[in-house]
Formats: structure tokens, C-alpha cells, sequence
């Protein structure tokens, strides 16, 4: 259906010649334009849903527990369904640690958060299926667990800033019960907040991926970033980390590149770290920790990512 409309658009409305170039160009943005804002509005809609279970406090006193590993796994699952981005899941990730959270815990969630989140579910499950939303989903997890198992292996405390223990915060706010209109009325604010914010960067994304759609050349990008090419995992994390996006903007990239031959894991360690491992996170990052935690924390998670990137290209 989705197609046919696609079709419609590109040659009838827009009466460009098939088989052409611009025509491939434009279908393809048209098309993924279209999927990717009707699966936004139901699974976002979805997913804030249950998120409006699940305010800061509640979260906190979940993640409370003294359960070996259980706090890094429940701290992963959580980051999937929390509405933060990397540098606005720090100030949760601080308040975690005043609340007297582990501080392996609260690693696990910072990776969790923005490195997978509703909008990459959504791109990756239009753009390659839910098999490989699924293994990007499991990746990500094992990736943030084991990074906050590790984190709390190391006993840093000490890199952490004195300011965080100083405020500690140990008792619980009273959480007021809200009706299933409110919640219902939450779900449409957000999920319409969540396109207002995201939109722009959808429409680069899928624009930049049309563009190397139609005219960039099947077997060029393949030369240097196929799964062949051992040192292409390590130079797309290289190239990512400098670079800030969500997965809005990345997403379509990767899709685009993969279909011009750049193997999948390439793209999709390139699109981790662009999410996972930025300048401006460790530059907020700085404020609250010490930078030698940070590069243990960057360390760790790269070296995650790398894995993940290698092990795709391997079995895909």
C-alpha cells in the first residue's frame, strides 16, 4: 500500500520519468518518509503508554535493588523505554547516584537510554525487519549490562565527583496515582513531542539516504566499507564519536549505506557510537565524574561496540 502511494506520488504527482536516477531518489524518500512517521505515531504512542507507569522516582526505588546484577539488567530495560537522549540522561544518571544507587547501576542505564530507545526500534524495524531490530535490541542490552558489571568490578567510586555523595537523597516521594485519561492524554503530548523534536532529522536522514540511493554507485562504498575490510568497524566508531545525532538522523544513513553495499555491522557500530559515545556527553560527563572514569567508561563501551559491529558483519 505504502508503495503504490510512493509510486503514485513520484510519477503521477510529481511526473517524473521511471527507471531514472531522481526518480529512485525520490521514491525511495517518499517511501521510507511515510513508513517511518506511521510507525513513530503507534509504537511511540505504545511505548509512553507504559513509560507513564514508570516517573523518575519509581524508576529509582525499582533499580533499588540489592540483587547481584539484577539493578544493571532492570537498569538496561528501563533505558529502553525512558525518553532521554545521551546528554539529557546524565542529570538522571546524577540523580540516580545522590539517591544512593550503585554506581554500576547507573552506567548501565546511561548506556541503555540513548543507545536504544523507541525511535531506533521503530527506524530499524521499518527499515530491516524485525530480526534485525531484535539483535540490535539484544546487543545494546548486553552492552550496557556488562559495561555497568565491569564499571562496579573496578571499585571508581573515588573518580566520581564529592558534590554527588554529599546530596545524597535516601527517602521516597509520595507518587500520586493518575487516571487512564491522563495517561492516555501523556501518550498523545509525548508521542506528538517526540515527532516535533525528531522530524527535522528524519527528513535529513532519509533525505542524505535517497541521495545515496539514487546516485551514489553500487559497489563504490562497498571498495572500502565492506565486511571484508577488517580496519571499517574501527574507522566508522572513529568517525562516529565526534559526531552527535539521535537516532533519527543516523538510522536512515544506515540503511542507505547498507544497501550500497557497506556491511551492517560497519554501519550499525558507526550509528552506536554516533548515540552511545559523543563529545558532548563526556563534556557533560566531566562535570559530574573524573576523566579518567570517563575513558574507562568510553573504553569499555567502544570496545562493546566493536564487538557488536565485527559479530554482525560475521554473521550476517
Amino acid at each position: 500500500m505504502l508503495k503504490i502511494i510512493a509510486d503514485w506520488i513520484t510519477y503521477s504527482i510529481f511526473n517524473i520519468a521511471p527507471q531514472t536516477l531522481l526518480a529512485e531518489a525520490v521514491n525511495f524518500f517518499i517511501y521510507d518518509i511515510i513508513k517511518i512517521f506511521l510507525l513513530l505515531a503507534v509504537i511511540i504512542f505504545i511505548i509512553s503508554l507504559i513509560r507513564s507507569y514508570l516517573p523518575p522516582e519509581k524508576i529509582r526505588i525499582i533499580l533499588s535493588s540489592e540483587k547481584r546484577y539484577f539493578g544493571n539488567v532492570l537498569a538496561s530495560l528501563l533505558g529502553i523505554i525512558t525518553p532521554f537522549c545521551t546528554c539529557s540522561a546524565i542529570p538522571l544518571f546524577l540523580g540516580f547516584l545522590e539517591a544512593g544507587m550503585p554506581l554500576g547501576t547507573t552506567f548501565s542505564f546511561l548506556v541503555a537510554s540513548p543507545m536504544i530507545n523507541e525511535v531506533a526500534l521503530v527506524l530499524l524495524l521499518g527499515m530491516f525487519g524485525w530480526k534485525i531490530a531484535f539483535l540490535y535490541i539484544v546487543s545494546g542490552l548486553v552492552i550496557s549490562i556488562l559495561s555497568g558489571i565491569f564499571i562496579s568490578k573496578l571499585k571508581v567510586e573515588n573518580l566520581v565527583a564529592d558534590f554527588v555523595y554529599k546530596s545524597k537523597f535516601n527517602g521516597q516521594l509520595q507518587m500520586p496515582e493518575i487516571t487512564w485519561k491522563q495517561r492516555i492524554n501523556y501518550a498523545k503530548n509525548y508521542t506528538t513531542g517526540i515527532i516535533k523534536k525528531v522530524w527535522i532529522y528524519i527528513i535529513i536522514g532519509v533525505g542524505v539516504g535517497a541521495w545515496i540511493h539514487g546516485y551514489v554507485p553500487t559497489d563504490f562504498l562497498a571498495q572500502y566499507a565492506g565486511a571484508d575490510k577488517w580496519y571499517a568497524v574501527p574507522l566508522a566508531v572513529l568517525i562516529g564519536i565526534p559526531l552527535y545525532s539521535n537516532a533519527a538522523g543516523v538510522i536512515p544513513l544506515v540503511s542507505a549505506l547498507t544497501e550500497k553495499g557497506v556491511a551492517l555491522g560497519t554501519t550499525l557500530a558507526f550509528m552506536m557510537a554516533v548515540t552511545g559515545l559523543s563529545l558532548p556527553e563526556f563534556m557533560i560527563l566531566k562535570k559530574v565524574i573524573k576523566v579518567k572514569l570517563i575513558v574507562i567508561f568510553a573504553g569499555i563501551v567502544g570496545l562493546g561496540i566493536l564487538f557488536t559491529g565485527y559479530l554482525f558483519n560475521l554473521v550476517l
